[in-house]
């Protein structure tokens, strides 16, 4: 019992520092600000997610991957660096196409992409990837989150469609801060 009081505490703790990621993103008005909050969502979303058994495997490892022009230089790996979530560390790779970023658990799809979403994300529909953007049409295309610059604040969109085609489990909780959308994803 007090094992899962621990875990249902720290829980609320990573709800808490995340909506409040959300709130302090909406005072951020450079680039570099943009870029630090979106690296710290990237984190903490491996907080909510659940891949299916066998996913992350036996190596200790989180993969977050960017795919296209990195936007956060060193950012996202400083945010990782030394964080585990339910013992599993943090890698940051950059990848060039759908096929490298299938052996990613997250993976960040540059705006520099947009071009080709359809054909990334359609490699990657059932490969149990969380996929993360940052453009218009993300979640038309399929992808899973976009992280959307409006009115100087980061909204949370999430396609709860791509994500169960996809194989991954949203927390309640991380759904709770999200605009839910219901694109149905079709299959390429």
């Amino acid at each position: 019992m007090a094992l899962l009081g621990l875990r249902t505490l720290r829980l609320r703790l990573a709800v808490v520092a995340l909506a409040s990621t959300a709130v302090h993103a909406g005072a951020q008005t450079s680039v570099t600000d943009e870029y630090q909050v979106k690296a710290a969502f990237l984190y903490n979303f491996a907080k909510f997610v659940d891949w299916p058994p066998g996913v992350l495997g036996s190596s200790g490892i989180i993969a977050i991957c960017v795919l296209g022009q990195n936007p956060f230089g060193r950012m996202l790996e400083d945010t990782v660096s030394g964080k585990t979530v339910d013992g599993k560390s943090f890698v940051v790779r950059r990848v060039s196409d759908g096929k490298a970023a299938a052996s990613c658990q997250i993976l960040f799809v540059s705006s520099s992409e947009r071009t080709r979403l359809g054909a990334i994300l359609g490699e990657l529909r059932t490969g149990h990837v969380l996929t993360v953007g940052e453009s218009d049409g993300f979640i038309e295309e399929g992808g899973i989150v976009n992280l959307k610059l409006e009115s100087g604040k980061i909204q949370i969109q999430i396609n709860i469609n791509a994500a169960e085609q996809a194989g991954v489990r949203i927390s309640s909780k991380l759904l709770s801060l999200a605009q839910i959308m219901k694109n149905p994803v079709q299959a390429k």
